[in-house]
């Protein structure tokens, strides 16, 4: 008596499988790449500190529940820890729907080659990363901050080598001046060598200068951008309000660099754009990782989260629609310090010189400025 034929799986075609129904999660190429990564990511940076492992894996599940795949994470963040809990949590099958994006050059021993982007150092952070990451191969492999010490050739060579090693998927920077980014995108290409295909830098609502010149380059060549501290270390988060303490067990009660942010200046724009938020029926932190997603090289969000409704608060920001007038009047909110980055004259004499972009020229202008 034979077998009973296996039934086929309602998804099957005959040239493969049928794309799964829409969570309400949206995907974006990184840069000119094919890469894919979802439009809100996963910042794993409290993963070993403010997180312990049952509460990180919660996130980790949670944000694959919901459709997300990008996770944001460095081999210094927690020494280790950060990568190690993240590598837990995707045990058991889950490895295959993650994009890990992690990054090495920040020291991690007492070495002299424990630290920077040298070929032995690379080599010997992504080995050390791949190990505590339970995996076989790294999706986005990101130099931290720029080595000025070593030639950013030696660099892209050993990067490339990790990557025709099948060790690493794609390669990215953070931290790098524009200039620095333009070198390592020609020398790449002069070489034959992988390029960085993304660029993670410090920008939200109350910290735009990136627009003047690293953004305009990225959308020129194609990288994509996505951003750190995209919540201003919580001041666009909407829990804290002026000369009022952070609430016990919030991460700015017990971090140092909290009044670092909380500026008079950071204050003012921080709560007209609360007001202007609360006038549409938006709250704050899904406004902010929205607006953020409306630059035209942004690929991702990476704002982090203590916990699973967090993460459903920050996907809420993919349904904000932003209209013209609603651009101009964040630009007027945020744009608020003189731009000491040209002549004034040039403002009306040689507008080509002018390195904002027509949303804040629209903004000034609306100001009554030149």
């Amino acid at each position: 008596m034979s077998a009973s034929p296996t039934p086929t799986p309602a998804n099957v075609t005959a040239i493969g499988l049928a794309q799964a129904p829409g969570n309400g999660m949206q995907y974006r190429n990184v840069g000119t790449s094919g890469l894919r990564a979802s439009a809100i990511g996963v910042g794993c940076y409290p993963f070993g500190g403010f997180l312990d492992a049952a509460r990180s894996l919660a996130v980790v599940h949670a944000a694959l529940d919901l459709g997300i795949n990008y996770f944001d994470t460095a081999n210094s963040y927690g020494v280790g820890k950060s990568e190690a809990f993240l590598g837990a949590a995707l045990e058991g099958g889950l490895r295959h729907d993650a994009i890990i994006a992690t990054k090495f050059g920040n020291r991690m021993a007492p070495g002299p080659n424990d630290v920077g982007a040298s070929r032995a150092s690379i080599i010997r952070a992504c080995e050390a990363s791949l190990r505590r990451l339970k995996t076989d191969y790294i999706d986005l492999y990101q130099l931290h901050w720029p080595d000025r010490r070593t030639p950013i050739e030696e660099t892209l060579r050993a990067l490339d080598d990790l990557v025709r090693a099948g060790k690493v998927r794609y390669i990215g920077a953070s931290n790098l001046f524009e200039w620095e980014l333009c070198a390592a995108h020609h020398i790449a290409e002069a070489h034959g060598l992988h390029r960085f295909i993304s660029a993670q830098d410090f920008y939200n609502l109350l910290y735009r200068d990136i627009e003047k010149r690293m953004e305009p380059f990225c959308v020129q060549y194609g990288i994509g951008m996505t951003s750190y501290f995209p919540l201003a270390g919580g001041l666009l988060t909407g829990v804290y309000q002026r000369d009022v303490p952070a609430p016990q067990g919030t991460r700015a009660a017990s971090s140092p660099s909290t009044a670092t942010w909380q500026t008079p200046r950071n204050w003012d724009v921080q709560e007209q754009l609360a007001a202007f938020a609360r006038e549409r029926g938006w709250t704050l932190p899904q406004m902010s990782l929205a607006w953020l997603l409306s630059r035209p090289a942004m690929f991702t969000v990476i704002a982090g989260a203590d916990d699973p409704a967090q993460l459903r608060d920050n996907v809420g920001a993919l349904d904000i629609r932003f209209t013209q007038d609603d651009l101009t009047e964040i630009d007027r909110i945020t744009l608020v310090d003189e731009d000491r980055s040209v002549a004034p004259v040039y403002r009306n004499l040689r507008p080509e010189k002018v390195h904002e972009h027509a949303s804040r020229q629209r903004a000034l202008t609306q100001r009554g400025e030149p």
